[in-house]
């Protein structure tokens, strides 16, 4: 700035608008003593200066820095994941790197377990971290938990926390039960660690005040079910098999995009990796029928039949009922499973010869997709008499419209499964003409379910037989011989027949492209192929006692060589060999003439990823005898074996070379393998069984002696001893060596050769070359 320009005097500050900037700060009132201990601290008094509490992060917010370093931490562990099948030194301790790492996060996790159970980038990480920690550290990261269960369940990140560590923890509270304890440091400024059994139990007990609201809650509930499930090991596998009833699709589907849940460590995986039985305390059982006490208490009956048709609190009531039948408590009137079925148990245990009147509200829940899984689960776990009565009043004279129901088509099938005999006769005869409309429908589970009932009755299987026949309009004897095709694709006859006319293609043919490994999942199938509710129609067909399942057996020897090796190579067919060779039903000789039927076409079948766990299975169920007829019939087909990509493994469990050379020694080898299949106590498959040791090494040996039992050949003599070691030949690598000949030293030296034979030799080495003489030497 010029100087001219400047002007003289002081500067003027500005003064703060408000007038705050020199203000004192007001002193923090000092605490009273109170007489507690020093780190006891009151709550804050709640006023207009305090700030709102957030219900997304309760705990409040995690520091930038952590949630950077918790994202390594998932980079490498899924690093680790992945590289799961690649080879490792011997020499170092695979976990001991991982252990390191795995303990430095624990420690930077230490008293910040709430912030990162609610944040929503690193909930999922401690998800991953829970499969690999130990016992104690579970143990530590749930009492960190402890207090704050009912705000971090009705989280939407850390219900998920607390599922998945609610899940982990089944394992350890197992060992608890056996008394297999970690060891825990002792520390003097900590207090005792309670056991995991203990906090499962307290954190209960924490829950329990607010349980009935909990299975509304659309985060909470899916804890819940995983609560009880820990509670409860009992419950029907059905019931939580599938991850919809621990989880919902959306919230499935998301944890499979985030990689593998499991363990880093490598000595806690793998699938040789014995399962344990789950060991449960009786105070689990006792405090699981609390919980069904407490919803009894708290609920009516309208709030209960309520919970069948909300969306997010049926697989809760579910598991409840399930749990109740557990404890022998459904048969109480006014359980809960009376409730829903509006008063059939009460009624039934004051008249048991009463029938009721059928009620709207079950009718509803019959075709209701969310709320028929709940009466599949009432019309399997309800008392028997219950039972009977719910039948004849919900089922007896509707079943036609039942089965063609798209929902209440699966309840019915689940409640076949438990009818009696005459019941099953009356449904047979109820359902005759329906069945067709059934198949047309592609809703075969009312067909499936009765056949297994039928199966496991051992009733009614003429009538089976015949709506089987009816399904599938298979009329006349003739008819009958295409069964096996119809039932595969799920056709009727003439649908199967024009599917048939329909695959003329006039176009030029393509030679057939055999595809490796599995199929691709965009890949487009073929709508008139096999199906696998087909399949499993046969499968249950195969179960039948032995007079009513030739219906199958039967059909299939009577299908063209082609039309059967096509029928293993598929995923869904070959399931029905499987079957047809493991049934008890099935007789040993309709067994041994399905394996006896492949002779001289096993090449053809196990060039297949499929068609080889077939003959895999032939090849576990024939004896020796029929062993051996097998192998020989494969000699001309070796090279072509060994030329397939899935062929060669099959040929390399039947050890042709060693059947050629010492047959002697291969039929004891397959003898003593089939006796170790056969015995109860060493269960193991022919094709996982260990191989004898058998030397099979292309290392040169050296050159074995002749026996002494017979002469040589003259002719051979004179020519090894003028060629000498110049003859080679050549070998194939799955043959052993020939071992070369010896020479003429060799010979003379060992002195096998005759003394005429000697005395021929000289006379051969002192004749001549040729007739033109021998050549003058040129003079040096």
């Amino acid at each position: 700035m010029p100087r001219e320009n400047r002007k003289r005097g002081k500067k003027i500050k500005k003064k703060p608008e408000n007038g705050y900037e020199n203000q004192p700060v007001p002193a923090l009132p000092e605490s009273e003593p109170t007489g507690e201990p020093s780190w006891i601290r009151s709550a804050p008094i709640e006023g207009p200066e305090t700030p709102e509490f957030n219900p997304e992060a309760p705990f409040g917010y995690v520091d930038v820095d952590v949630k950077a370093y918790f994202r390594t931490v998932d980079v490498q562990m899924r690093d680790w994941q992945e590289q799961e099948n690649r080879t490792v030194d011997e020499d170092t301790d695979p976990n001991e790197e991982r252990r390191l790492f795995f303990m430095a996060a624990l420690t930077e996790m230490g008293g910040k377990e709430k912030e990162l159970a609610t944040d929503p980038d690193c909930s999922f990480i401690l998800e991953r971290m829970t499969y690999s920690m130990d016992d104690f550290v579970r143990r530590v990261f749930m009492d960190s938990l402890s207090g704050s269960f009912e705000v971090l369940v009705r989280h939407r990140f850390a219900s998920h926390v607390c599922q998945t560590l609610f899940s982990a923890a089944s394992e350890t509270i197992s060992r608890e039960s056996r008394g297999v304890f970690p060891a825990v440091p002792e520390s003097s400024d900590k207090g005792e660690l309670r056991t995991l059994t203990q906090l499962v139990l307290d954190a209960t007990e924490e829950l329990i005040p607010s349980f009935s609201s909990l299975i509304m809650d659309p985060f909470a509930s899916h804890v819940v079910r995983a609560l009880l499930a820990l509670l409860s090991p009992n419950i029907s596998a059905s019931s939580i098999a599938g991850q919809g009833a621990m989880r919902s699709k959306k919230s499935a589907a998301w944890k499979a995009k985030q990689g593998p849940m499991k363990s880093v460590f490598a000595d806690e995986k793998g699938k040789g990796k014995e399962v344990a039985a789950q060991l449960r305390p009786a105070k689990f059982q006792a405090l699981a029928r609390r919980l069904v006490h407490v919803l009894r208490t708290e609920l009516g009956e309208n709030e209960v039949r309520a919970l069948a048709a909300n969306q997010v609190a049926s697989p809760g009531l579910q598991m409840l009922l399930e749990v109740e039948a557990d404890c022998e408590l459904a048969s109480d009137p006014n359980s809960l499973m009376d409730r829903v079925m509006v008063g059939i148990i009460s009624a039934v245990a004051n008249d048991p010869d009463t029938t009721v009147e059928p009620s709207d509200y079950l009718n509803t829940l019959l075709r209701d997709p969310t709320s028929s899984h709940l009466l599949e689960t009432i019309v399997s776990r309800s008392p028997g008499p219950a039972f009977a009565c719910l039948w004849a009043a919900y089922f007896t004279g509707k079943l036609a419209r039942l089965a063609n129901h798209p929902v209440a088509n699966f309840v019915l099938a689940k409640a076949l499964e438990r009818v009696s005999v005459e019941q099953l006769s009356e449904a047979c005869v109820e359902l005759d003409g329906t069945w067709n409309k059934l198949i047309t429908s592609s809703r075969s589970g009312v067909l499936r379910a009765a056949i297994d009932r039928s199966g496991t009755l051992q009733a009614a299987e003429v009538l089976i037989c015949e709506a089987v026949y009816s399904a599938f309009d298979l009329v006349t004897a003739e008819d009958r011989t295409l069964l096996v095709p119809c039932v595969l694709r799920l056709l009727p006859l003439q649908a199967y027949k024009a599917s048939l006319n329909a695959k003329v293609d006039p176009g030029p043919q393509q030679p057939p492209h055999k595809q490796r490994g599995r199929p691709e999942a965009g890949a487009p199938s073929d709508p008139n192929g096999p199906k696998i509710q087909g399949s499993i129609l046969l499968q249950s067909l195969l179960r039948l006692p032995a007079p009513h399942n030739e219906i199958v057996i039967a059909n299939i020897t009577a299908l063209p060589m082609e039309e059967r090796i096509k029928m293993t190579h598929d995923a869904s067919g070959s399931r029905v060999y499987d079957v047809l060779l493991e049934s008890p039903t099935v007789p040993s000789k309709s067994k041994r003439e399905l394996v006896m039927s492949f002779i001289g076409h096993y090449h053809l079948l196990v060039d297949d990823r499929l068609g080889s766990r077939v003959g895999d299975r032939c090849w576990a169920f024939a004896d020796t005898y029929l062993k051996e007829k097998i192998a020989r019939s494969l000699f001309i087909h070796e090279q072509f074996l060994a030329g397939s990509f899935y062929g060669k493994f099959f040929a390399r469990n039947l050890n042709l070379y060693l059947l050629q050379r010492r047959p002697d020694e291969w039929k004891t080898m397959q003898a003593d393998r089939k006796r170790a299949q056969d015995a109860p106590t060493k269960a193991i498959p022919a094709a996982l069984a260990p191989t004898p040791s058998i030397d099979f090494d292309t290392t040169p040996q050296p050159a074995k002696r002749k026996r002494h039992g017979y002469a040589d050949d003259e002719i051979d003599a004179v020519f090894n001893a003028s060629l000498g070691k110049r003859m080679k030949k050549a070998a194939l690598g799955d043959i052993a060596l020939v071992p070369t000949l010896p020479s003429k030293e060799e010979v003379s030296r060992k002195g096998q050769a005759p003394d005429t034979l000697q005395a021929v030799l000289g006379a051969i080495q002192s004749a001549p070359k040729d007739d033109k003489g021998h050549r003058k030497k040129r003079r040096q």
